[in-house]
């Protein structure tokens, strides 16, 4: 099949999610699916089974697939390090950390590593889902871009433009694109899809006839608003998270630094509904709460230094009740967290922590990347995976010392027994919920909505190779 790119009108028109259900909706029907983006910039990242780092958003795709996560799907991530500056990962490993002038000008060694890793999935898939980054039509940086014209032009990408009703200005958004897109890019335009609609569909009747006559456009459909509780795309879509509280029985202040990363260790326990999940932006008094939360942090010096500035850090040393730290909140737990070579900050430097784990950090290369089968709190086989470069002396996987605990390993509380035995400890009459049904029922569910409301034929009919 010919591949297919999903562009957007903007940022967040909606791009990831609707990929992610067309890869379910086409694995589904017997299609070999690999989802791919050939640039990501995220904090949130995924480990493939071989010790690799992704975005998460293509290990969501890929879960949507049906297929494991590979490095192939995302063969250029960015991770901030804050001023001006990120590591940048391809092919899943760990390449250098530059500045974002130091990056643009590497760029045509990274697009051949794009090549590479779109022509390798198109050998061994059916199809090839590409995503899009912001807008196709950055004029200033289409020359600097990896995952819009770069992959449309060099891969004849049959494509589809996603607008977000949502945002207001449809019409000009959807013809401001479409004027200024790249002849290539045009010219293998399937159609536009209508995202994040809310309120009555006949409302939209006279917008679909002006997309097709006046900007000669099929719309492919026309889509309801509905979001993904799951791996959100970026740190601020959180604070957009519809939780399901019913009989509430224990809050949980989750800190929500600058460097906020992997949180989608939140997503399990926004969902459960007898929990309630407070992000902690700013100063506030944690004493109505039953457990702090320190999740993973990108710049844990930084973070650090943020939480006391705050007050927030005097704050959690006063609370006494359960504390929990992933990967980079875990190691804000110890003595002194030292960085001397900047390797995972702008600059050297070091920081004292909490001091509640009698242990230094030190960060240093290689990156621990992995995925597997743990042994941690006295629970065999737990799965995880950790990407951290902090290293400890004594506790470089878990520790748990009266009402403080925590751990390197990311998806802790996805382990329904362990997260179960977790809060009822803090609250005897915690029953818990099944996550992994959860989860999947959240894709297909999702899925199923969009394929309700999508021309799949045209779409379908686009992408045969001509025989």
């Amino acid at each position: 099949m010919k591949p297919l790119a999903i562009f957007g009108t903007s940022s967040d028109a909606g791009k990831t999610t609707i990929a992610m259900a067309l890869c379910r909706i086409f694995a589904d029907r017997g299609i070999s699916v690999a989802p791919f983006k050939a640039q990501n910039v995220s904090n949130n990242s995924a480990v493939t089974p071989d010790g690799r780092e992704i975005s998460r958003a293509q290990c969501l795709q890929a879960e949507a697939a049906r297929v494991e996560p590979n490095h192939l799907f995302n063969p250029v991530l960015l991770k901030s390090h804050g001023n001006g500056s990120v590591q940048v990962i391809v092919n899943g490993l760990v390449h250098q950390n530059q500045t974002i002038a130091d990056y643009y000008d590497s760029i045509g060694g990274l697009k051949l590593q794009v090549e590479k890793a779109f022509t390798t999935l198109r050998q061994t898939h059916d199809l090839v889902i590409a995503e899009g980054a912001g807008s196709p039509v950055e004029l200033n940086l289409l020359h600097k871009d990896l995952s819009n014209s770069f992959v449309a032009n060099t891969f004849g990408t049959q494509n589809i433009l996603v607008a977000d009703i949502e945002r207001g200005g449809v019409f000009a958004s959807i013809y401001g694109t479409l004027e200024l897109m790249h002849p290539i890019m045009r010219e293998n335009l399937i159609g536009v899809v209508i995202n994040k609609f809310r309120g009555d569909r006949r409302f939209f009747d006279d917008g679909e006839t002006i997309i097709k006559e006046r900007f000669g456009v099929p719309v492919l459909g026309v889509l309801p608003f509905e979001p993904l509780n799951i791996d959100m795309e970026d740190s601020q879509s959180l604070n957009n998270y519809r939780q399901r509280l019913n009989g509430v029985k224990i809050r949980i202040a989750a800190i929500a630094y600058p460097g906020l990363s992997n949180y989608n260790d939140l997503d399990v326990l926004m969902a459960d509904e007898e929990l309630h999940v407070e992000l902690i932006q700013a100063y506030r008094p944690l004493s109505g709460f039953d457990m702090v939360l320190l999740p993973g942090s990108k710049t844990v010096l930084r973070d650090l230094r943020w939480l006391k500035e705050q007050g927030l850090f005097a704050e959690i040393e006063r609370f006494d009740k359960a504390v929990f730290g992933i990967c980079g909140g875990y190691q804000m737990l110890c003595r002194m967290l030292n960085d001397p070579e900047a390797i995972e900050h702008d600059r050297p430097g070091s920081e004292s922590g909490f001091g509640y784990i009698d242990d230094e950090v030190r960060y240093q290369y290689p990156k621990i990347v992995r995925r597997g089968s743990y042994d941690l709190f006295d629970y065999p086989a737990l799965t995880g995976y950790e990407i951290h470069c902090g290293r400890m002396n004594q506790y470089s996987l878990y520790y748990r010392q009266g009402a403080v605990a925590g751990t390197h390993v990311h998806g802790i509380f996805d382990n329904d027994d362990f997260r179960t035995a977790y809060f009822k400890a803090l609250h005897t009459d915690y029953r818990g919920y099944a996550y992994a049904g959860y989860r999947d029922a959240q894709i297909q569910g999702f899925a199923d909505r969009v394929e309700a409301n999508l021309d799949l034929s045209l779409i379908l009919e686009a992408l045969q190779e001509p025989s």
